[in-house]
């Protein structure tokens, strides 16, 4: 028999991959979130937009569910809340930024009544039998915190994302002096981000990025800079908009994102914009090369991102030439490489210089690298530890470390979407799978990702063939020459004449008129036309009939 007096950790992502976080904590009748997500598609997803988590199982437990607690504001932990919260209405609780980036999201799905609470770090939110303390850490974004969450069986502790920057140039340093207090007193469990694990060393400090961005404002004085960065990396775009003023260049902005995070920020105090710097991107053409910086989206290569119709000649405002220098001031997140190289191929063919990570430290990472996560575990010190935030092989590499550091095998787990760890003050288990896993984005809609996606590489391998039969509703004979449309199936024109034929031949054989909701009459013409294609072509295009009647 299970006790009844546990917790338990659920992970519905974030775990595995890198991306859409999101963790659960269960006592009694009692559930927090940690986090909301999202990831981006990859190329198996056709048409796709978003991936976040499946909250299934939150669904079924909604009325128990005490708070969605958020650790900053990057779209992979707070991506997915507009979506929890059209489905589960639940108080949120994030930092000052955190929640203003959220909060534009939340408008722009159409949510109402959203109940968001600002908090600052070192307050605790008491949320049923959960007392949650927000602790500040350094990240590329204003406003990241660890979780310290107390809890009947222990304080479990989440260290969002971090690194342990010493030097930063925005904010307050990590608070190591909290965290070591909290060690002391004791941690039951420890749940740590994992992203740059396998990287010896420390993180570089933004105090060096900054050195080296003006250095190439120097080298470059009489070009043209577009700098991409990501939109939410505020600390960034701060240093990005002081060098600018320095050297008395203009700022323009290119991409929707990056436009709505720096009104934002700067509305909330979190940004400072230097007196008559920002300028319309439209008013571009009218200032010198030598005193303007563009600073744009699409540092990831993404297929529709400012930089990337820069770099294809697609972009209305901004053309590429000779005497322009792009800096990518981002590194690649797994799995973007191919598209991030495809973009500077292209912007090299467009004649223009591009500067990125692999050849300036232009970009300072947010996650700890090794010795930042030793730092971590030897301040917190807990009974047990699961790695998150990461890929499978970033867990495994954060276990070792974590064994490196004096843990037992037996006290560390690698957990996957869909697992349950229970825990006590003394042992800690891999319990029942719950429903878990991802749902698609596509537009305004949501939908299950086995059934989105399996459609839609069926129609490119065997492409779709659209029928339509317009008839008349009092006789049931058909009015006019049926319509077919064949998209990817490479049919003919005498083969689709001869799809009408047998379209027709089926209504006169058929009694329309007394057929009712016409399903079967459906099926009897998708088969005939899924018969003849394959015959002709062998191959299975997805059959749509549609009958209207007049």
């Amino acid at each position: 028999m299970k006790n009844k007096n546990t917790l338990k950790v659920r992970f519905l992502g974030g775990v595995g991959e890198i991306g859409k976080n999101m963790t659960a904590l269960e006592y009694g009748k009692d559930i927090i979130i940690i986090d909301a997500g999202l990831t981006f598609p990859t190329s198996e997803m056709p048409g796709v937009d978003l991936v976040i988590p499946d909250i299934t199982y939150l669904n079924q437990n909604k009325e128990r569910i005490r708070g969605l607690f958020l650790t900053h504001g990057h779209e992979d932990h707070i991506g997915g809340v507009p979506y929890l919260l059209k489905e589960i209405d639940v108080p949120v609780y994030g930092t000052k930024l955190t929640l203003t980036l959220l909060d534009n999201k939340i408008r722009e799905q159409g949510v109402k009544g959203a109940r968001l609470f600002a908090v600052e770090p070192k307050s605790t939110i008491k949320a049923g039998v959960f007392s949650v303390e927000f602790v500040n850490v350094n990240h590329s974004i204003p406003g990241a915190v660890a979780l310290s969450i107390q809890t009947p069986v222990g304080v479990v502790f989440h260290s969002g994302d971090f690194k342990v920057d010493l030097t930063p140039i925005g904010g307050e340093i990590i608070d190591l002096a909290r965290l070591t207090e909290i060690g002391k007193k004791g941690v039951t469990l420890m749940l740590c981000e994992s992203t740059n694990v396998e990287r010896s060393g420390y993180s570089m400090s933004e105090s060096v990025v900054t050195e080296n961005l003006d250095r190439l404002f120097a080298e470059h004085k009489n070009k043209r800079l577009v700098i991409a960065t990501f939109a939410s990396n505020v600390y960034r775009i701060q240093q990005i908009l002081n060098l600018a003023y320095k050297n008395k260049r203009k700022v323009a902005l290119s991409g929707r994102s990056m436009i709505n995070v720096i009104e934002a920020s700067s509305k909330i105090g979190e940004l400072t914009i230097p007196k008559d710097t920002i300028v319309e991107i439209d008013r571009i053409k009218n200032i010198p090369d030598k005193e303007l910086v563009v600073i744009s989206t699409g540092s990831q290569g993404e297929p529709m991102s400012a930089l990337t119709r820069m770099a294809s000649g697609e972009s209305k405002d901004v053309t590429i030439g000779k005497n322009d220098v792009i800096l990518i001031s981002a590194s690649p997140i797994p799995g973007n490489e191919k598209n991030i190289y495809q973009v500077i191929n292209n912007l090299y063919r467009k004649g223009a210089e591009v500067c990125y990570e692999s050849l300036e430290k232009i970009h300072a990472s947010g996650h700890a690298c090794q010795e930042e996560l030793k730092i971590m575990h030897s301040l917190i010190r807990p009974k047990f530890f699961i790695p998150v935030h990461g890929e499978y092989r970033h867990l495994i590499k954060h276990v070792e470390l974590a064994k490196e550091m004096g843990m037992r095998d037996s006290a560390c787990l690698i957990a996957d979407i869909g697992d349950t760890v229970e825990l006590t003050q003394k042992s800690m288990k891999r319990r029942e799978k719950f429903p878990s896993g991802s749902r698609l984005v596509d537009g305004l809609s949501v939908g299950e990702a086995p059934n989105v996606v399996r459609d839609r590489k069926y129609i490119s391998a065997e492409g779709i063939v659209v029928a339509v039969c317009c008839i008349s509703a009092e006789s049931g004979l058909v009015l006019q020459e049926p319509d077919v449309i064949g998209k990817g199936a490479g049919l003919t024109d005498s083969q689709i004449a001869e799809m009408k034929s047998i379209i027709i031949k089926t209504f006169d054989s058929y009694n329309v008129k007394s057929a009712g909701d016409k399903t079967e009459l459906r099926n009897i013409l998708r088969k005939k036309l899924r018969d003849y294609v394959f015959k002709k072509i062998k191959k299975n295009p997805m059959i749509l009939p549609i009958i209207t009647e007049v």
